[in-house]
Formats: structure tokens, sequence, C-alpha cells
């Protein structure tokens, strides 16, 4: 099993180059950064584990930019969006971004993507409806992996839709990086089951985390593919032991991310000691 690395992204936090060199000498596999472009000042959408937004969702950097800082400095750290709101920018211009990172990497991007649960900020970047916001990802990434592959790209969906163009050049990664869905509810589950490469769940959001990968896997192959190509990368909220991972590795899980946790993320001064700490256990996993 891997280990990746969650930061929020903010001015504050280590340095994406600082941070990068420190897990890929420490033997952590990946560096995932999430997105928010901005937050509504005038918000009605309910922060999702309740109480007051931290305050770093308003200081988030830039995914794309800060990985590629990343991936300049080291040589086999993947780096990954954990979470990217697909949905919020527009598509060839994301797509491009995309590619671009991935030729420059030498293949090393992993796209982890969500349909958001802020739906004015959802509504200030897109005209895409909200309430029919998991079709329009499935389609934003099927039009993008025609677009990853094919000579004169085109799709024609109920939301997305566009004639033949030129799209150059493609990523290093055949069909384009792999897209991981973070999605917990029944409906986004099914979807990460019926089109994703992979399914990024949280830990704590699920009552029985052993059931729940069973339950997705059973669900993959309903869909008539194969549970075993579908990797799972788990987001560890709970306090992080090596007894934990492992027991997480024993239920299939390719990939464990971990990170400072929410209570700690105004505390950067904790990032270093963590990645030495848990280093130790990585040859374990």
């Amino acid at each position: 099993m891997h280990l990746g690395f969650s930061s929020m992204n903010t001015a504050d936090d280590p340095a994406p180059e600082l941070l990068a060199r420190t897990l890929e000498e420490a033997g952590f596999e990946s560096l995932w950064y999430g997105e928010h472009s901005h937050i509504p000042v005038a918000r009605k959408t309910p922060y999702p584990p309740g109480g007051d937004l931290p305050e770093p969702y308003k200081k988030m950097m830039d995914p794309y930019v800060s990985l590629m800082a990343a991936a300049a400095v080291t040589e086999n750290l993947k780096v990954g969006t954990g979470i990217a709101l697909l949905l919020e920018r527009e598509l060839f211009s994301q797509a491009k971004t995309i590619a671009t990172l991935d030729r420059l990497t030498n293949g090393r991007v992993l796209i982890g993507c969500g349909v958001g649960w802020n739906e004015e900020e959802f509504e200030n970047a897109t005209s895409l409806p909200w309430k029919r916001r998991y079709l329009a990802l499935k389609e934003l990434v099927a039009a993008q992996r025609n677009l990853f592959t094919d000579a004169e790209p085109e799709y024609h969906g109920e939301l997305i839709d566009f004639d033949p163009v030129w799209f150059e050049p493609k990523p290093v990664q055949a069909g384009g990086p792999p897209v991981v869905f973070g999605a917990m509810g029944p409906l986004g589950v099914r979807h990460a089951a019926e089109w994703a490469d992979g399914w990024m769940p949280v830990d704590v959001a699920m009552p029985d985390v052993k059931q729940g990968i069973a339950d997705f896997r059973a669900a993959v192959s309903a869909a008539g593919r194969d549970p075993d190509k579908v990797e799972i990368t788990l987001v560890v909220m709970s306090p992080v032991t090596a007894d934990l991972l492992k027991s997480y590795r024993d239920m299939g899980v390719q990939r464990c991310n971990i990170g400072v946790g929410v209570e700690n993320w105004d505390r950067p001064e904790i990032v270093m000691p963590m990645i030495e700490e848990f280093a130790r256990i990585i040859p374990e996993l």
C-alpha cells in the first residue's frame, strides 16, 4: 500500500518545493492539494462537518501551479489534486492545464475530483445546473478523456457538447491521468463505480470501512467492471497509527492519504515532524 500526504496548500503551509522534497526523501508516494478558487461571503450552504468554516479554506493556492512547483524538484513523487472541482473551470483550458502538467511531470499526475459541496461557489463559477452536477461531472470526465485520446476529439452529451477540435499535446499517460472520484453518498458511489478510475472516500464518513469497501467493490462488479482495476485511495481522518494503516491495507486499500487534520490546518509547524514520524512505518505497509 502507498502512503500519500494531503495539504490545504495555503500560503502559510510549507512551500510546495520544500514539502515535496521532504516527502520524496521520506518515502511517501504522492502529494495531494485540494481546490477552492474562492469562498462566497454570503454563503447559505452549511459546512458539511458542521460548525464554522475553517479559515484555511479562504486562503488556498492554485493546486496545479503548486503541484508543478512540487514536481519540478522531485523525480518520482506523484502529484495529485485532492480534490479538484473540475466543474468550476472551463473545460478546454482545464484539460490543457492537466495535459501540460502530466507532460512536464513525465506522467506523475493523479486527478482526484468531486462535485463540490458549496452551491454558491459552484454557481459563481459555472452555468451548469447544481442539481445535475453528478451527470455534469460524468460528462466532463468523458469529454476530457476524448480530448486526451482522439486525434480530432468531439463530445455530445446532455450538458457538455462540442464538435471536433484539435487538442494537443496529449498527456504522457494514455487516456490522461487517472481520475479518482471523491464521493460518499449513494449517488456519488454509484458514479464512481460506473466510470471513475478510482474511488476516494473518507474513513470517518463510513460507519464501517471494511463493509463500505466491500459494497463499493460489489458496485463496480455490478457495473460490469473489474474491481481490482479501480483503485481505492482512502483519506484517513482518524488518528493515524501503524496498525490502522495496516488494517486498511488488508481491506484492499491501495493508497492512504494522511495529513495534519482539520484541527491542525492552522499549525504548519507540525507538518514536518508528522512526515518524519510516519516515514518510519512506510516500509511496513
